[in-house]
């Protein structure tokens, strides 16, 4: 009876160490706001680069050229967002203030902007006809404000910071809601500065006392993400390029990336000790150049780098943020629009047909039948399986009905309880009956919010996801299976 005793007690204290497996994982930090959850779930969204540059035919205005440069002749939002619509876009950012300070709206702090322009007598806002056509076509709208500005006479003084915060008030209470605010991290060097013609270096890390920007974004929209190096709502991915690595950390350390962070190289994969939940935004343009150079009319982006950029930005734990350059009639360019409505055409013929819809789920480690395996397959984002508390590896194995020939999985981590996953392996049974990896292209490691993983074409009726290392029990809310036919 007493050893009887002493065997209970011993398992009462494993299960006690083990934590109450009758209710759903704690957290494991960092974990993503509400907000930060469904900014991720946007995946593709565009940004416009327009201004003074697209009549300079430059990238970097040096903030001399007159406001009366700047003129399209058929200007029209409702074309950039039907255009952007049609390319499966959830929105757009515009390039509001670039670094020649030119500002695309009507500030009351400034007389170089649109009011000194002859476009529509002075009368015009482009600031305001793409928050009317965005809430027309249903898209969200974001707004870039560079920090740094070649033209104001008061740059690199305390005077310039405040005059830098109260437009960044006016965006924030003229035009509705916004759901991003881009804090580009190009900032200092040489300028026009009110007719100084120098160079002007700054602290970028102290300068703009970036905190109190980030609480007057907090106090006017609350709902907004955050970017910048470091976030505080999501980070740059390190590159121009478009694409994140493939072991990417929803995590930065916080108190180290700064707008302008030097070592912005480490942001490809995130921080896998950081202490903040900063996903990965994954910036590139569709041309060479962000504003618009008739030159580059013959090398935009093709379908397949387009294609292959959104299995390495959304399917990396990333977003895709993709630049579409008006042109000087006001207008994007055909080239680019046909270009990325058939590139959004492919992504969803490659990804609409799930082949593991109706496959039967199951995993060696399940927390409970309230977590249980089928919840995979279920497309219900807020159901999940969930391994017991403890468990950091643990096999999940599919089986279909007959043979299906892949290519492609995505993977999905319920992010609101954290990034989990270290390490992961999928493989397929052969007809003998033995497990065989399937041959990729790169390391599956972490998935996120989402992982697309692309491999040699196998058939077979029974596949596995092995995760091999976990922070915490791993919690998978959805997997499918795909065949990327790319004729």
């Amino acid at each position: 009876m007493r050893q009887r005793l002493l065997i209970l007690t011993i398992l009462a204290c494993a299960l006690a160490a083990l934590g109450d497996n009758s209710v759903a994982p704690e957290a494991v930090g960092p974990v993503p706001s509400p907000e930060q959850v469904a900014w991720q779930q946007l995946e593709t969204y565009a940004f416009i680069h327009f201004g003074l540059n697209t009549f300079n035919d430059m990238e970097w205005g040096y903030g001399d050229t007159p406001a009366s440069t700047f003129n399209p002749t058929r200007l029209d939002c409702e074309q950039w967002v039907q255009t952007l619509a049609k390319a499966g876009m959830k929105g757009v950012i515009l390039t509001c203030k670039h670094h020649d300070g030119f500002c695309l709206w009507p500030s009351r702090y400034t007389d170089y902007s649109v009011a000194s322009s002859p476009w529509r007598g002075g009368n015009g806002d482009v600031v305001g006809d793409l928050s009317r056509a965005c809430k027309k076509y249903g898209l969200k709208m974001g707004v870039y404000l560079s920090p740094w500005d070649r033209h104001q006479a008061t740059y690199g003084t305390q005077e310039y910071v405040e005059y830098y915060y109260k437009q960044l008030e006016e965006l924030l209470t003229r035009y509705g809601d916004v759901f991003e605010v881009w804090f580009d991290g190009a900032n200092g060097g040489d300028g026009w500065y009110g007719g100084a013609r120098e160079k002007r270096e700054i602290d970028r890390s102290t300068y703009y006392n970036y905190p109190k920007a980030w609480s007057i974004v907090n106090r006017l929209q609350p709902g907004a993400i955050i970017f910048s190096d470091g976030g505080p709502g999501c980070r740059w991915v390190g590159n121009e390029k478009g694409w994140a690595n493939a072991t990417n950390w929803a995590f930065v350390r916080s108190k180290e990336v700064y707008p302008g962070y030097p070592r912005y190289e480490e942001l490809q994969s995130g921080h896998a000790d950081g202490d903040a939940w900063c996903a990965s935004e994954c910036d590139t343009s569709i041309r060479p150049g962000w504003f618009y150079h008739e030159s580059e009319d013959d090398k935009v982006k093709t379908v397949e780098e387009l294609t292959d950029l959104y299995y390495r930005s959304v399917g990396h734990n990333g977003t895709l943020l993709l630049n579409f350059p008006v042109n000087r009639e006001g207008l994007i360019h055909s080239t680019d629009s046909a270009t990325a409505v058939q590139w959004h055409e492919r992504i969803s013929r490659e990804l609409g047909h799930n082949l593991l819809k109706d496959a039967e789920f199951s995993a060696t480690a399940t927390r409970n039948k309230h977590f249980n395996a089928s919840l995979m397959g279920d497309g219900n984002w807020e159901s999940y399986w969930a391994a017991p508390d403890g468990v950091t590896q643990a096999d999940i194995v599919i089986k279909t009905k007959k043979d299906v020939t892949l290519n492609c999985i995505t993977l999905q981590e319920y992010i609101p309880l954290g990034q989990r996953v270290k390490s992961f392996v999928i493989e397929y049974k052969t007809c003998c009956g033995k497990w065989v990896p399937v041959i990729t292209d790169e390391e599956t490691t972490t998935i996120g919010y989402k992982r697309i993983v692309r491999f040699h074409e196998k058939t077979a009726s029974e596949w596995r996801i092995r995760i091999t290392d976990s922070r915490a029990c791993p919690c998978i809310n959805n997997i499918e299976g795909h065949f990327r036919d790319k004729s």
